[in-house]
């Protein structure tokens, strides 16, 4: 079930509601969290219901494992760090046999020239995210940072609806505590507001702006088969707002969703392309998976506390991880690698006491972010050729590369000044515009979902879906 379609917008979430709401306000709880649990087991399983073994056996896997390092009386034989290593292992192999065990036997095949079939395996639907979830839950827990009380808290942990498919990726902390608050099983005016503000937002980020940049991002990379050098621009910047529009309108949805719930999640998009280098951009695109890489990968490496050639050797490590993580193909591995050798130069370059100019620094950045989701989009190594080598093809150059400048002047204008969502929902509107907005962009971004269903008799799903 999408975010983007009549069935959450008009059944699941209002009935979702409505229901939850009802069993706190009888004082039944535990039906209430029970009743959340479920909805959102039936939300996961709309896709496929096969999907649903996999999520619930790793749910009750890291439920018991964590109580387990949790427990301050130990009396396995074996210890908390062998019982932390192994259940972070048994994670990632259930993660890597559903996403990389094709990719594994394909390099194999390409290696030793072998013949081995494919399993063609279905990627189930969040388990990259749900896996990273469960590994900070099982580390927190070796580290006694979490308070677990039941499985019910633990699956509703886990499975709460609005993050469940492409987060943000929470702390069991952070987001318990508010479901234990009396406060927050009474329905919230405010609350109820902001967060259809925030949903709609959202929706018109996905519906409106997004789809419309990915036609032409698809016309690029996947229909077209040379590009002219302004179109190769044109379809690398489709994408890289496509992405950013649809993510962060998915991380809207999201938030606005739980919000109607009186559940605050954490930000996870804070204007990247403002960035001015590539340190900043982590600081501000996908906050939540930065925060997951630097917690659980980068420190527990070292972080930067042995040296700098082991700093360096630590972000390289990490983002080729965090490339690895978004899919399994070499051009995930490849973008990873350019982000963390940008994050290793970034570094080097400080420590010589270097500074740029902020508009130039802006540019370098941008451009760069630019260029590296060519591979993150491109479906094959021979796609993302086709497209850089179009793009830096001097060569033939038409008249139509003199729009170049004039697109970067107003793209740099539109980044600088636009506020993004965070921002907007800061903004001291009265009730009266807020409720205005609000209809406004949801009935605009209604009316462009209906025509895409007319004419495709289907919605888009969110990009991040895939990974």
């Amino acid at each position: 079930m999408l975010f983007n379609s009549y069935e959450f917008i008009f059944a699941f979430l209002p009935i979702t509601f409505f229901i939850y709401f009802y069993l706190n306000h009888k004082r039944l709880t535990q039906a209430s969290k029970g009743f959340l649990v479920f909805s959102s087991l039936f939300f996961y399983s709309w896709w496929n219901i096969t999907y649903l073994p996999i999520i619930l056996s790793s749910m009750l896997f890291n439920y018991i494992l964590g109580n387990t390092l949790h427990s301050k009386k130990n009396k396995n034989r074996f210890s908390k760090k062998s019982l932390l290593i192994f259940g972070i292992v048994a994670n990632i192999a259930l993660l890597g046999y559903f996403k990389y065990f094709d990719f594994f036997i394909e390099n194999i095949n390409l290696v030793f020239s072998t013949h081995i079939e494919l399993l063609h395996l279905l990627l189930p639907l969040a388990i990259s995210f749900f896996t990273f979830q469960q590994i900070s839950y099982l580390v927190d827990s070796y580290r006694e940072e979490t308070k677990e009380y039941d499985f019910l808290n633990y699956a509703l942990f886990v499975t709460f609806f609005p993050q469940l498919i492409a987060g943000p990726i929470v702390h069991h902390k952070e987001m318990m505590p508010q479901f234990a608050k009396t406060k927050n099983k009474i329905k919230n005016p405010k609350n109820i507001a902001l967060g259809l503000f925030i949903f709609s937002i959202g929706l018109f980020k996905k519906v409106v702006i997004a789809d419309t940049f990915a036609v032409w991002a698809t016309e690029g990379f996947d229909v077209a088969s040379s590009l002219t050098q302004i179109e190769a621009w044109s379809t690398s910047l489709s994408y890289t707002f496509q992405l950013y529009f649809d993510f962060s309108g998915y991380t809207d949805m999201a938030i606005g969703a739980a919000l109607l719930f009186n559940i605050k999640l954490p930000i996870n998009f804070n204007s990247p392309y403002k960035a001015t280098n590539i340190q900043d951009f982590w600081r501000r695109w996908h906050i939540t998976l930065s925060r997951f890489l630097k917690d659980y990968i980068y420190i527990p490496l070292g972080g930067n506390r042995k040296g700098e050639f082991r700093t360096y050797s630590n972000l390289l490590t990490t983002f080729i991880i965090g490339g690895i993580w978004h899919g399994a193909g070499w051009t995930f591995v490849f973008w990873g690698f350019l982000h963390g050798m940008a994050l290793v130069i970034h570094r080097f370059w400080n420590r010589l006491g270097f500074r740029l100019n902020s508009a130039i620094a802006w540019f370098i950045t941008f451009n760069f972010i630019n260029i590296s989701w060519v591979f993150f989009r491109a479906k094959n190594w021979d796609d993302a050729i086709k497209v850089l080598s179009a793009m830096f093809d001097f060569s033939s150059t038409s008249n139509h590369i003199q729009m170049l400048p004039i697109i970067y002047i107003t793209i740099f204008l539109l980044i600088i000044f636009f506020k993004n969502s965070n921002e907007i929902i800061k903004m001291n509107f009265s009730k009266n515009v807020r409720v205005a907005i609000t209809t406004f962009l949801f009935v605009v971004a209604l009316l462009q979902l209906t025509n895409i269903m007319i004419q495709e008799d289907k919605v888009s799903e969110f990009l991040y879906f895939n990974f």
